[in-house]
């Protein structure tokens, strides 16, 4: 059994040993009905789609994912148990990766336990399953760069509560950079490629792409890098915490 994959099983198994996996789940899934059906107005649309379903999941994802983010590594930090887990014959990067997988596992589980959605929507009409499809594969994309992001800060306090506010306030930014009202405070002065630029980094750019049921190279590609960096951050902060 590989490093990695010992990791991971220890990380994914404990969600499920504490009711806070439950509690999650639980409430994900109320407020997933809730914006759903009353705020996304679901049968008033007459459409048969789930958009008004996939419409809200950036916003519960800003704060749900760094709900689960923030304890990756600031319990173990408070507790301790992260000089025992250096001292294991595994590397940092297994260890931030294992870790990172587990809570992105989890949050699939948490995703595809909506299912009822999808059934839901096909009995009533006729739906594009290919755009739905693309819409689950585009959010848990998504969630994984929310998840980058608060595994990151997770390492850089004891405190889960610093890590969870610090995580929603960066996660927001990502989100926000593709408003008019961030772009109107450079569009005065700053040429176009700058004004594309900015916006390419919202979350809500990428994920409203995918949405239309297109999974576009450009989307997956950035969602990637930006996990990719992130987890590359992640581990130099836990290796210079360890040198320290």
């Amino acid at each position: 059994m590989s490093p990695l994959y010992s990791i991971y099983k220890r990380e994914f198994t404990s969600y499920f040993v504490t009711p806070v996996a439950y509690v999650f789940i639980v409430i994900f899934l109320f407020l997933t009905g809730i914006f759903t059906f009353y705020i996304g107005a679901f049968f008033e649309t007459n459409q048969a789609d789930l958009e008004p379903f996939f419409r809200f999941h950036p916003w519960l994802y800003l704060f749900l994912i760094p709900a689960i983010s923030m304890r990756l590594w600031s319990d173990e930090r408070k507790s301790g148990t992260i000089e025992l887990l250096m001292t294991l014959p595994v590397s940092i990067t297994d260890a931030v990766i294992g870790k990172y997988l587990a809570a992105w596992s989890f949050t699939a589980v948490a995703l595809a336990l909506t299912f009822p959605m999808w059934i839901t929507v096909n009995y009533l009409g006729s739906p594009d399953n290919t755009v739905i499809l693309a819409s689950y594969i585009g959010s848990l994309i998504m969630a994984g760069g929310f998840l980058a992001i608060g595994s990151c800060i997770s390492a850089l306090t004891k405190s889960q509560v610093v890590s969870f506010v610090i995580s929603v306030v960066i996660c927001f930014m990502f989100i926000l950079s593709g408003f008019p009202m961030v772009l109107d405070i450079f569009q005065s002065w700053a040429p176009q490629a700058v004004l594309d630029a900015i916006a390419s980094f919202s979350f809500l750019t990428h994920f409203t792409s995918i949405k239309k049921g297109v999974i576009d190279i450009r989307d997956v590609v950035y969602f990637s890098a930006l996990i990719i960096f992130w987890l590359y951050v992640n581990v130099v902060v836990i290796e210079a915490k360890k040198a320290s």
